[in-house]
């Protein structure tokens, strides 16, 4: 694929929601919360706080990056702009380091196509790119991947340095030191994460898949297993390093929950897992019936192509039954299955590669057209069945027209079109050539929601209205007292209202007191009905249960 199309491809991925955009609800304002605590001076380094409030995900690594971005950042960049850019990084390095990981296992002797009577067969290493590039476009094309890859989470986090590490073990065979530097570097920011039990069994495993020979790097059988056994063996200490200073920072967190019974239950799961991976799992699925007789043979290993990637996703799939939070356990799962998607390309017949393309070619222009007759619905109120819904479930929002993202939107779909123009033509076969639509239409899908849907989204999906109901209800006021939010509520409250927020139990002259309700609402209970008077309550216009009271001390009002 020519270089510049695939980095043109990235930019339009990755870039978009980067400036411009408010800290959405749950995890991704809880995350910036802690970065801006830090970045402010008012928590421990080692153990980040809001009020006294752990974060959900204990992690490190990803706070600190926000934090020391925030510092860093000049003043007009705003601080949830400056906390983004190093997890635009990360989700650079997770698309570089899964192509350069798809390509040296690619590389390897026993994934190269039968070499031909007469030659003409593909060279190995444009053979080689040709599945990275594929690798790649599988990767984009993964509907799970667009919002948490553009959040400043520690699930991003975790995807990145788990990428890196696949790609360390997939280019360790090469002798170089910057593979093993990988692994090193990836493991111990995994564990910095909020993932050290993944990061030892990824070592691990990795580890063993390295004993898997590649008779490229030595020509005699003995020679082949004893540079095996070298490479495993550093591989093996590194993860015990890791290990320990895991035990050393006391980063060893256990949060296992066993899934039930219910059929509710399995089936949510299975949901789950067939859109998140979408279109990467049934190509992997193609690959491991189309390369089965590869598995084992004469009792050797299973070739490191499939034995590799395998191991990272069953890993990642194994942790998504055990964990609360499902969606960013199954995030680590899709590089290492878009590379097992990417060998199932050679493969394809000309039917099974038609009906991709007609299918992603259906699925994604009818949600781009869906999202350019919402706009224009918005703008216009024309058709108006779609205006009237957008005014139903975000009702109070005003729409705005900003020519910029217009333009970009614009620019985009031309793009899109002249994309399906080239794929329906005639042209040289190029094995990555099934994956190009879906990866072109899931980046001009994200990149219209970041434009033309971005005030709306903004205004559903952040505390934005909230926070300004609440400014209106409490006169202006700039210090409240609060009891029962949760960090993100406590965030936005700050960073949005400028509010300086003290604890209920604190004694202060503060006039207004904010209480969270969570679903028990216990936080009811401490408030003292002859000390403050309800005054106000504010829910999110588009989430009933997300919602707070706003109570005005008696003294204040003259009763």
């Amino acid at each position: 694929m020519p270089r510049a199309a695939l980095l043109l491809l990235c930019l339009a991925y990755v870039l978009p929601g980067l400036l411009g955009r408010a800290p959405w609800r749950s995890d991704d304002i809880n995350a910036f919360g802690f970065m801006l605590e830090l970045a402010s001076g008012g928590g421990d380094w080692w153990s980040p706080r809001i009020m006294g409030l752990a974060p959900e995900v204990d992690a490190l690594l990803p706070y600190w990056l926000g934090a020391w971005a925030i510092q860093l950042a000049p003043a007009w960049l705003g601080p949830d702009n400056a906390a983004r850019i190093p997890f635009v990084a990360l989700l650079s390095l997770a698309l570089v380091a899964t192509w350069y990981g798809a390509y040296h296992l690619a590389r390897s002797p026993k994934a190269q196509p039968l070499a031909f009577a007469f030659g003409g067969e593909a060279q190995p290493a444009d053979y080689a790119r040709a599945l990275a590039d594929g690798a790649l476009l599988a990767l984009i094309a993964c509907l799970g991947l667009a919002q948490p890859a553009h959040e400043t989470t520690a699930s991003l986090a975790q995807l990145s340095f788990s990428a890196l590490v696949f790609y360390g073990f997939a280019a360790a065979p090469s002798g170089k030191p910057l593979p093993l530097l990988s692994v090193g570097l990836g493991l111990a920011a995994l564990a910095l994460s909020g993932a050290p039990s993944v990061a030892v069994l990824l070592g691990l495993g990795g580890s063993l898949s390295l004993l898997s020979p590649d008779p490229e790097q030595h020509p005699s059988e003995s020679g082949t297993r004893r540079w095996a056994t070298a490479v495993a063996a550093r591989a093996v200490l590194i993860t015990c390093l890791v290990a320990l200073m895991a035990s050393a920072l006391d980063l060893w967190r256990w949060r296992i929950t066993v899934p039930g019974t219910e059929t509710q239950t399995w089936l949510g799961l299975g949901k789950l897992l067939v859109w998140f991976t979408w279109p990467a799992w049934p190509l992997a699925l193609w690959t491991l019936w189309r390369w089965r007789h590869h598995f084992f043979r004469a009792g050797q290993l299973p070739s490191k192509h499939l034995l590799l990637p395998l191991w990272f996703a069953g890993l990642a799939l194994l942790a998504t039954l055990f964990t609360h939070s499902p969606e960013r356990s199954l995030l680590l799962a899709l590089p290492p299955l878009a590379t097992l998607a990417a060998f199932a390309l050679p493969t394809l017949n000309r039917s099974l590669s038609a009906l991709i393309d007609w299918f992603t070619l259906l699925f994604f222009s009818g949600c781009s057209l869906i999202i350019w007759v919402v706009w224009v619905a918005m703008q216009t109120g024309v058709p108006w069945q779609p205006a009237a819904n957008v005014e139903r479930l975000a009702p109070g929002f005003v729409p705005s027209f900003a020519p910029p993202h217009f333009l970009i939107a614009l620019a985009a779909t031309l793009c899109w079109v002249w994309l399906v123009r080239w794929r329906v033509g005639r042209h040289r076969a190029a094995i990555w050539k099934s994956l190009i639509l879906p990866a072109g239409g899931a980046a001009l899908c994200w990149l219209l929601l970041m434009t033309l849907w971005l005030p709306l989204l903004d205004y559903a999906r952040s505390y934005l209205p909230m926070v300004a109901q609440a400014q209106r209800d409490m006169q202006g006021s700039h210090c409240a007292q609060q009891t029962g939010l949760n960090a993100g509520q406590i965030t936005a409250l700050r960073f949005h209202g400028g509010l300086v927020l003290t604890a209920l139990q604190q004694q202060n002259s503060c006039a207004w007191l904010i209480v969270g309700i969570d679903p028990t609402q216990q936080a009811l209970s401490t408030v003292d009905a002859s000390e403050w008077t309800l005054q106000a309550q504010s829910s999110h216009p588009t989430d009933r249960e997300d919602y707070w009271l706003i109570y005005r001390r008696r003294a204040q009002t003259g009763l």
